[in-house]
C-alpha cells in the first residue's frame, strides 16, 4: 500500500459511518474526484446518501463501486483498539472498514487520480 493509499486509508477509517450517517467520507472522495475533474452527484435516498461521479464521455467505461458504511462495531470492549479510529500494530492497519471497504475506496480513488 503506498503512503498516500494508507493515509486516506486512515482519513476514511477514521470517520465513523454506519448508516445512514456517512461521517463525511463520501465528501471527503468527492473532494478529491472533483479536483481530478469529475463532476460528482450526490443521489439521496431517503436518509441514505450516495454518489455517482462521471468524467469524461463514451467508451471505453471504467467503473469502481463501493461503499462507505460499516457494520456497527459492537460491544467496544471486544476492540483493542477504537474502531474508528486507524491503528497499525506491527505489519496490519486496524480499524472499522480497514478490510471491507475502505481501504478498497482509498486505492481506487488514488488510481483514479493518478490515471487521469
Amino acid at each position: 500500500m503506498t503512503e498516500e493509499v494508507f493515509d486516506l486509508t486512515c482519513d476514511l477509517i477514521n470517520r465513523s459511518s454506519e448508516t445512514p450517517n456517512d461521517g463525511g467520507c463520501q465528501q471527503l472522495i468527492a473532494q478529491r474526484l472533483t479536483t481530478a475533474g469529475f463532476n460528482v452527484n450526490h443521489l439521496p435516498f431517503g436518509p441514505v446518501c450516495n454518489m455517482w461521479a462521471k468524467v469524461g464521455e463514451g467508451e471505453p467505461l471504467v467503473v469502481f463501486a463501493g461503499h462507505t458504511d460499516v457494520v456497527p462495531p459492537g460491544p467496544l470492549a471486544h476492540w483493542r483498539s477504537p474502531p474508528f479510529q486507524a491503528t497499525v500494530v506491527g505489519q496490519y492497519l486496524y480499524g472499522r472498514g480497514a478490510a471491507d471497504m475502505k481501504s478498497s475506496l482509498a486505492a481506487m480513488t488514488v488510481a483514479t487520480e493518478r490515471f487521469l
